[in-house]
């Protein structure tokens, strides 16, 4: 469980990375969940966007990603969605 300062730290970390996936018409899918497992294993920090057409909304795709994948959901701003998970081999991330 991410602290307020912590989440905050990650916030400004993730403002200026690009986005690196989105969220479609299906969903949240497996495939969805094994890239972002893989982008989550780099970067310990992503951030995906939630199209128009999702049948789920922001919120409820960030819950789903991070309830699969074992990570902390950090923020949901409009479309868009950042979660985080610490690397347990070689953590480039460290938190306050």
């Amino acid at each position: 469980m991410l602290t307020s300062k912590q989440r905050a730290y990650l916030r400004a970390l993730a403002n200026p990375i690009p986005t690196t996936q989105q969220i479609g018409k299906d969903g949240v899918t497996d495939a969805v969940a094994q890239q972002a497992d893989r982008e989550l294993k780099a970067r310990e920090l992503i951030k995906l966007r939630v199209l128009e057409t999702a049948p789920v909304s922001v919120r409820e795709a960030s819950d789903q990603l991070c309830a699969a994948l074992g990570a902390e959901p950090v923020q949901c701003i409009g479309s868009r969605l950042v979660i985080y998970r610490r690397s347990p081999d070689k953590p480039v991330i460290v938190l306050p």
